[in-house]
This record gives structure tokens, C-alpha cells and sequence, in this order.
């Protein structure tokens, strides 16, 4: 991979294998993907610190720092939260997941509606909840019960009345039309097995003018076949990630403007401690991802 983020937009942007649409990024079975995950995400939740870089899974812990499972908070200063970030968030909330910090990009303002899309333990809520303040409210949505109930248990320890989490796809949203101010994600959307619908339902929920704000991986070369057939690489934000210029087409699809993705080429640091047998930085970045819908 390029040693900054021009080489590694350029190399995703100029990338010529089979994988040239996001229905064929990775060849698994849907319903296996999303089987595959739920159940990855609900030993995380069920087992925080062990499940995150468990030895028995394939692929060790993608998503995940493995030299700082035991401190998640150690885990986050490294994707980019400050300390005054994760000293804010009572325990039990941070996993010591994703690839970024969605909230800083997002620039929340009081009074807004936000919601995260794969809310896990609900950490990216909680650090929302205290952008947007009492007028503003933030939902949640996971489709793991283990992680959805986990994070409830999580609103009382963070005095978070203006929080709530719901069980759902992100593909198939349970929130109404155009109620939404700022959509976050962090590291949840390459693990869609159908990643142009969760960015047509970003769009529906949003309000005329709202905006998204997503830390995820993007895809800067060719996947070799023992990724792209891995049902662990998928689970662990590694092979259903897509190329930039997909990316930016699912989201024009969609309907949103000023869309901007800006690989992170620091990110390459943690990224290939996410897997024991292979360096995942070989085939994917890190970046921010933001785009508007038309006021």
C-alpha cells in the first residue's frame, strides 16, 4: 500500500480486479454474511475483551487492536478519541472498536438528532449525547440483541436519558423519513452484504440538508481469493470493504452531495495488527467518509 493517502486513493481508485462493483467485493452468501457477523458481534458483547481478539477466531480481531483488547480506552486513543472522549463514557460502553472517531468528523451541534448506524455498545451514542446536550437526542441501531442489550444497560450508567437503541438492519432502518440531522457509522457499513441500500435508507431517514459522517475501511487492492472467500475476513472489516470510487458511486446513487472519502494512511499502523496470519493494510485504509443530502 501507497505510504500516504494520495498514493492509496490513487491506488484504490485505479484498482482493475474481478471486484469492480460492491455486489461482487466479496463472494459470500448474504445470508451467511450477516449470520457470520451477528454471531461474531455477539460474542463481543457477551465477552468484550476475550471475544474482541479471540485465538480460536479465524482472523484473529479485525476491528479490534489486538495488543490493546484488555484496554479498549488505550484501543480508542489510537483510532483517534482524546482522552477527555473516552473519560467522559462510563465503562462498559467502549469495545475498543472500529477504525475512527465518527463523532469529531461530524462537528455535532446542540439541539440535533443523530443516529449510528451498528452502534455496538453504544460509546459513539454516548459521545454524540453530549455534543448535541438535553435538546438534542441520539438513537442507536444495532443488529445484534447481545449488543442492543448491552448498550441499554449502558444508557442508566451514562445518565444518557436522550439516548435510545433499537434492533434493527441497517439496510432496512427502523426510523422514520427524514427525521435525522447527522448519520454516524464506525467501521459497520463494510460489513454489509448490501451497502447500496444502507446508504438509500441513510438518505431516507435524513432531513433535507442533513449529513453523514462515517469512519470506515476502503479497499486499495485487489483481494487475494483466501480473503475475499474468508467468512472471518468479512466479519473482521477486512473483505467486504469497497474501493473508493464505489463507495462514492453507492452514495451519488443514493442522492447525496459534497460527498468526500479521505483515506487515513496512519491508519495502516493498527490495521495490520488486526489479523495474526496475514496484513490486512495490503488490501485496505482506513478513512472519513461524509456526504450531504440536498437541502
Amino acid at each position: 500500500m501507497s505510504g500516504d493517502a494520495d498514493g492509496a486513493a490513487t491506488n484504490a481508485a485505479s484498482e482493475t480486479d474481478s471486484a469492480t462493483t460492491d455486489d461482487t467485493a466479496s463472494e459470500i452468501d448474504a445470508a451467511e454474511q450477516r449470520r457470520a457477523v451477528r454471531e461474531r458481534y455477539a460474542d463481543i458483547a457477551t465477552d468484550a475483551a476475550a471475544a474482541c481478539c479471540d485465538d480460536d477466531a479465524a482472523g484473529d480481531s479485525s476491528c479490534c487492536d489486538t495488543e490493546t483488547a484488555d484496554d479498549p480506552d488505550a484501543a480508542s486513543q489510537r483510532l483517534g478519541y482524546d482522552d477527555s472522549d473516552v473519560d467522559a463514557v462510563a465503562a462498559g460502553a467502549n469495545l475498543g472498536l472500529g477504525c475512527g472517531n465518527p463523532t469529531a468528523l461530524a462537528g455535532l451541534e446542540a439541539g440535533e438528532t443523530v443516529l449510528d448506524l451498528g452502534s455496538g455498545g453504544g460509546f459513539d451514542c454516548f459521545l454524540a449525547a453530549r455534543e448535541v446536550g438535553p435538546e438534542g437526542s441520539v438513537i442507536g441501531v444495532d443488529m445484534t440483541p447481545e449488543m442492543v442489550e448491552r448498550a441499554r444497560a449502558n444508557v442508566d450508567r451514562n445518565d444518557a436519558d436522550n439516548v435510545e437503541f433499537r434492533l434493527g438492519e441497517i439496510e432496512h432502518l427502523p426510523v422514520a423519513d427524514a427525521t435525522v440531522d447527522v448519520i454516524l457509522s464506525n467501521c459497520v457499513i463494510n460489513l454489509s452484504p448490501e451497502k447500496p441500500q444502507v446508504f438509500r435508507e441513510a438518505f431516507r431517514v435524513l432531513q433535507p440538508g442533513g449529513r453523514l459522517a462515517v469512519s470506515d475501511v476502503v479497499r486499495t487492492a485487489p483481494f487475494p481469493a483466501d480473503v475475499r472467500l474468508d467468512p472471518s475476513s468479512v466479519t473482521a472489516c477486512v473483505a467486504g470493504a469497497s474501493s473508493i470510487d464505489e463507495v462514492e458511486s453507492m452514495l451519488e446513487d443514493a442522492g447525496f452531495i459534497d460527498v468526500a472519502i479521505a483515506p487515513k494512511a496512519e491508519s495502516e499502523e493498527f490495521i495490520r495488527e488486526w489479523d495474526g496470519e496475514r496484513d490486512p493494510s495490503e488490501y485496505v485504509v482506513s478513512a472519513t467518509i461524509e456526504a450531504r443530502k440536498p437541502a
